[in-house]
Parts: structure tokens; sequence; C-alpha cells
């Protein structure tokens, strides 16, 4: 059992310097700049047509990480380039903020797919892991430290790499459709609690119930305000497909005891061959839970995405989650298409 009872700095092992990665293939590493978003966006359309075909990342997901304070891009991004200046292989470490319950540096991006089984994949995820031992030892926090890195199951060569650098697969999450042309019941939460439309000027408390209703899923932890804004103003965020519940008080004032946020990218409709809204958050406040809000939330974003013209409705879930919530998804008519696999090496 990992011992927490010192800091991060002194469980964690990391080099003053960084390795630096060599391939006969990659002409030139270095960080990335914000020059630099349209190719690693490419790079992402490229590999993401390999590992996960049924949806796109988006531009403004890889533009992000220039903006958000607590990415040191000269020194938590690495991008490779071959002798033609084509990049191959990009990645990115990222110490997480919002550290209550863990201290966690998160792994992404990959390697271009007619580039990959020649080793470039394992000489950028060694600079990522050293990257990030080097983020975790800077912690005196008395808490787990965490490496975590995900892929989909339909790239198990990115799982084998994972193993291969320490980290294990610890948890699944499934990917979820409704279909919305069968039938959706209507759902009424219990008395004293209304479902209404979300709206910015509930951005906060949706955003506070959030990172209250959270902390009992696996690894969550508090969302930075700059993250949170990024999310609710991003392009493919909509107003419209996204509901609260509100709550009423002994004095009769109402505050936000639930959520579900929604968003569309339509270039993910050509990929998965038909039109989907995305569940990125669905939440109810512990205290509340049992009363069908959950259930009411997501009849009106289902009902919503239908009438939008909108054929199915995706989510993600923790197929482990002690909140019941796949069980609460399959009762609503979702059903699972496929996983994405969480690996973690612990300290």
């Amino acid at each position: 059992m990992t011992d927490h009872t010192s800091p991060l700095s002194a469980r964690v092992t990391a080099h003053a310097q960084l390795p630096v990665p060599e391939h006969a293939d990659v002409a030139r590493w270095r960080a990335a700049t914000p020059a630099d978003i349209d190719a690693i966006w490419e790079l992402e359309k490229a590999t993401g047509r390999a590992d996960h075909p049924n949806y796109v990342v988006e531009r403004e997901e890889v533009g992000e990480a220039f903006n958000f304070s607590f990415v040191d891009v000269d020194s938590d991004t690495l991008v490779g380039l071959d002798a033609d200046g084509r990049m191959v292989a990009h990645g990115l470490v990222v110490l997480q903020p919002g550290q209550q319950t863990l201290v966690k540096s998160t792994l992404g991006g990959g390697v271009l797919p007619e580039m990959r089984g020649r080793g470039i994949g394992r000489e950028l995820l060694n600079w990522q892991v050293a990257r990030a031992r080097q983020q975790l030892a800077t912690s005196d926090q008395l808490l787990p430290g965490w490496i975590g890195a995900s892929c989909d199951e339909r790239a198990p060569q990115n799982g084998r790499l994972y193993e291969r650098a320490g980290l294990l697969c610890t948890r699944y999450f499934l990917s979820l459709d409704r279909m919305l042309a069968d039938p959706i019941r209507d759902v009424e939460p219990a008395d004293g609690i209304r479902v209404a439309g979300y709206t910015p000027e509930l951005s906060a408390a949706v955003h506070a119930a959030r990172d209250v209703a959270f902390m009992d899923h696996w690894s969550s932890q508090p969302i930075p305000d700059e993250s949170w804004n990024a999310y609710v103003t991003g392009p493919s965020f909509v107003d419209d497909l996204s509901f609260v519940a509100l709550g009423t008080d002994p004095d009769g004032s109402e505050h936000v005891v639930g959520f579900v946020m929604s968003s569309v990218n339509e270039e993910d409709w050509a990929a998965a061959g038909y039109r989907s809204s995305y569940i990125g958050l669905v939440g109810v406040l512990s205290g509340w839970r049992g009363r069908h809000i959950a259930q009411a939330l997501l009849a009106a974003q289902l009902a919503a995405s239908r009438a939008a013209g909108h054929e199915r409705a995706t989510l993600d879930v923790d197929s482990a989650s002690p909140t019941g919530a796949l069980g609460l998804y399959t009762g609503m008519g979702f059903f699972a298409t496929n996983r994405e696999l969480a690996y973690v090496l612990e300290f």
C-alpha cells in the first residue's frame, strides 16, 4: 500500500533535467508554441480516426493548453518534427489544479498513425513520465500522487505502451448512447424541486454544485474557474440543451441542487454517422439524491435534443460509480457502445 504520511516531494524521484528523446525518424523535438495549434489539431484528428472514430477533438480544446495559467507550455509540451518539418508526435503533461484529495499529472498526445510501431511513442512517453515525475516532486502535499492517462479500448496498443511504462489499468469508463426516436417518458422530481433551463447567470452556482456533487466520484477534484469558464463559454457548449434542478429551502429561497450540461460538436456527426448531442456533466448534490432529479434532468435534455433534430444523445460514465449512475442511465434507455480505459501510476 502506498504511504501517504510523507509529502509527495519525498516520495517521488525525478531527474533535474528531462531526457531528450532520440529517434531516427524525428529530426527535431521542441516545446510547442501557439503557432502549432493547427498542426496539433490535425495530428489529433488523424489519431482520432484510428483510435476513436466516433468523435473528433475540437480545435478549441487543443488551444486551451496555451491559455491556462496552470500549464507551463515551455516545460509541459513536446512536439516531434520529421526532416520535412511535419509534426509526427506531440505530448502534453498537465499538473491538475484543485488538489483536495489527489495530486495528479495527466498525460495527453499521440503519434501520427502511419508513424506508429517504430518506437516514437516510447520515446515520447518516457519524456512525459519524466516530466510528470518532476511535477509531482514539486508538491509537499500529504496526498496520493498519480500519473494518469487513458485510451479507447479500440486502441489497445496505447494501453500496452502505458503498461510498459508502469501505469496500470485501474478503471473503465463506458460510452453510452440513447436513441432519441425511442419514447422519452416525462419525469417529475419530488415536491419542492423544479427543473429549469440553464442560463449564463447560473454558471457560478452550477460550478459550485458540480464541485460538491463530484467529490465522491473517482479521482475528481474541483475545477478551476478558468477551466469552467472555458467550458461553458466554448463554441460547442449549448445552453438550450443544458438544465438545472432548483431546490426550495425552508425559507422559500432556491438553489441549484442538480444539473445536466451538454454540448454539440457537428464534426462528430460525420465521423459517427448520426447527429447527436453530448452530455458532459450530470450531477445531483448528495443530500438531494433519490428524488428523481437526475431522471427529470435527463428527460428534459433528451426531449430538447430530439427537438433540435438529433438522433442520439451520448455520454460517458464510470462503470464502477458509487452513485449508481450506470443503472440510472440504462434505466433511461442508454446502452453501452465502447469503453475508455484509465491507467494510473500511483505514488
